[in-house]
């Protein structure tokens, strides 16, 4: 079979890659769609290649919680859970909740003690110091909090915490957790995880809140057995859908209907937290998915990361609009902090990585006293830059404290456990697209080439072909804020839902504007006095920027995202451009 032709002709765009267009069956697929319901061909491009068919496209275009939401005893132990959460009620105990200190963590911890808070009970909040504690529980913390607490609730940890709970001598524990299980489970009442490794619910996609939420709607189930009434669990979506975009869960199935919901809930701006925290970041619209993983969530982030551990549970859960605000105002100073911090381990990592080599199954690299609160970020980087996964790791003295990221299809929280069962680092765990470590210096060079040679036999020294996948072919007067909102339909756009990216044809660079040092705005022309705004981020760091810049009066090939700009009050579209290419 002959190879497929270049979209547009561009088999080597400004950044060097192919652009390759929607198989010719997924070409009819949309256009049937267009015909037989109506739709705007763009939407039914996405459509087609979502795979969705004509009779499911209403479901899907508007997916309905009460359709989509599992039922919740399908999770192992989540009967033990709820009738554990339900006893210490009954008999007012102590209630502690020990929770992670990312997003996932803090979201799960203010939807649990929230609706505790609304049953006219109140509970301790237990974040660890991600510097003096590390993830998860500890020994001394659970003792301490098993001394003053009936029951400690886990959420978002403890699934691989055997000697941690073992310690917590008098209280009960109860795990709620999406972490990769290992082959015994420890000693709690209940770990409610779908990750563990008997689990068959087929609900391993769920971060922790999505666990917790779960648990919630089990719990007001049983409660309305017994002729009670729950808390409102609608107006918790916003936490969930926060979590789930934060945490990079696949918006698929559930997971895309909390966040659609979640949204929704959010844009009512009723919650404290959210508000304040959206108008330090200056977002004066609804937030759509974007704005959870890479406004608000970096932000509810920034404590965990680069100064008190609690804040961002502690702005979730306020309802006091004045400490709202404080929270906020802070976790905004410290965001600006971690990006400072950030920077300057990123160049020494993408450096160090460039030295090692980048072409193997695995990208790392390791550095005396960088800030833990920022690997995570920076392995992140790694992997984007190179399309392989990244391990970045931080050592104080002899302990080096590491944080990894996957690319799709390669399953890293699983190798990663492996090097913990045969003993090359000191602990370690996660999930498929991210993970941690522990490890001494002497096990750094060994535990790095068995991790390579593990992802290797999942295929990650292949890395991803220089390719560009566009969906379809727009010109600028059809892009519209109608025919955005349309677009806006098949969202949310993220893990496993990639927003879609269409190319315009021999379009006119009409206008060129440097925006700070390495973003360029442009207006685009059609030839027929239409136009559209564009902007391109970050083109400054590579040769798409003095491409388009060079072709100031010329006509070029771009190719980006679809997007409304709300700057300044007044809504209009734009594209995002990712690519360009000159005109044969």
């Amino acid at each position: 079979m002959a190879a497929p032709a270049p979209f547009l002709g561009v088999a080597a765009s400004a950044t060097g890659r192919f652009w390759a267009g929607p198989d010719p069956d997924t070409e009819r697929a949309a256009q049937a769609l267009a015909q037989r319901l109506d739709l705007p061909p763009a939407l039914c491009a996405i459509l087609a290649r979502r795979g969705v068919t004509a009779p499911d496209v209403p479901g899907f275009l508007a997916p309905s919680l009460r359709d989509l939401l599992p039922d919740p005893r399908r999770l192992r132990d989540m009967d033990r859970a709820a009738e554990r959460l339900l006893a210490a009620l009954a008999r007012r105990e102590r209630i502690a909740v020990f929770a992670d200190y990312d997003v996932d963590g803090g979201a799960s911890a203010a939807l649990l003690i929230r609706w505790l808070r609304d049953m006219g009970h109140d509970a301790t909040l237990y974040i660890p110091d991600r510097i003096d504690e590390g993830y998860g529980p500890n020994d001394a913390a659970m003792a301490a909090l098993a001394r003053a607490h009936d029951l400690i609730v886990c959420v978002d940890c403890g699934t691989l915490s055997h000697g941690p709970i073992t310690a917590a001598q008098g209280a009960d524990v109860v795990v709620l957790d999406h972490h990769l299980g290992g082959e015994t489970l420890p000693p709690a009442v209940a770990v409610v995880n779908p990750n563990r490794q008997d689990e068959d619910s087929g609900l391993g996609h769920l971060c922790a809140a999505a666990v917790v939420f779960l648990l919630l709607v089990e719990l007001n189930r049983r409660l309305r057995g017994q002729g009670q009434s729950g808390p409102d669990l609608m107006a918790l979506l916003d936490l969930v859908a926060l979590a789930t975009v934060a945490d990079v869960a696949p918006l698929t199935g559930v997971n895309r209907a909390f966040v659609r919901q979640g949204l929704r809930v959010m844009a009512r701006r009723a919650r404290a937290g959210l508000r304040a925290l959206a108008d330090v970041a200056r977002l004066d619209r609804a937030p759509a998915a974007y704005h959870l993983g890479f406004v608000l969530g970096p932000r509810v982030n920034a404590g965990g990361r680069v100064g008190a551990a609690d804040l961002g549970a502690r702005l979730l859960m306020t309802d006091d609009p004045h400490e709202a605000t404080a929270l906020a105002e802070k976790l905004d100073a410290l965001n600006a902090e971690r990006r400072a911090i950030e920077a300057a381990v990123r160049a020494e990592a993408m450096a160090q990585a460039e030295t090692r080599g980048t072409d193997g199954p695995l990208v790392w690299a390791a550095g005396e006293g960088w800030h833990p609160g920022v690997i995570g970020i920076v392995a992140a980087r790694l992997k984007e830059a190179f399309g392989r996964p990244a391990v970045v790791i931080g050592f104080d003295g002899d302990e080096g404290k590491g944080s990894a990221r996957s690319v799709p299809g390669v399953d890293l929280g699983v190798s990663v456990q492996r090097l913990a069962s045969e003993a090359l680092i000191a602990r370690g765990g996660g999930h498929p697209m991210a993970a941690g470590l522990t490890l001494s210096r002497a096990q750094l060079d060994p535990a790095m080439a068995r991790l390579g040679a593990l992802l290797a036999r999942q295929g990650a020294d292949r890395g991803p072909a220089a390719r560009l996948r566009i969906d379809g072919l727009v010109m600028p007067g059809a892009v519209t804020v109608d025919a955005l909102e349309a677009l806006e339909q098949a969202g949310p756009y993220g893990a496993a839902a990639p927003a879609p990216r269409f190319a315009m044809a021999a379009v006119r660079v009409e206008h060129t504007r440097r925006v700070g040092e390495t973003h360029l705005k442009l207006t685009l022309g059609d030839g027929a006095g239409r136009t559209l705004d564009a902007i391109a981020f970050g083109a400054f760091e590579g040769p798409l920027g003095p491409m388009l810049e060079a072709h100031r009066g010329r006509s070029v090939h771009v190719a980006g995202r679809l997007e409304l700009n709300s700057y300044g009050g007044r809504i209009r579209p734009q594209v995002r451009i990712d690519d360009a290419a000159a005109p044969d």
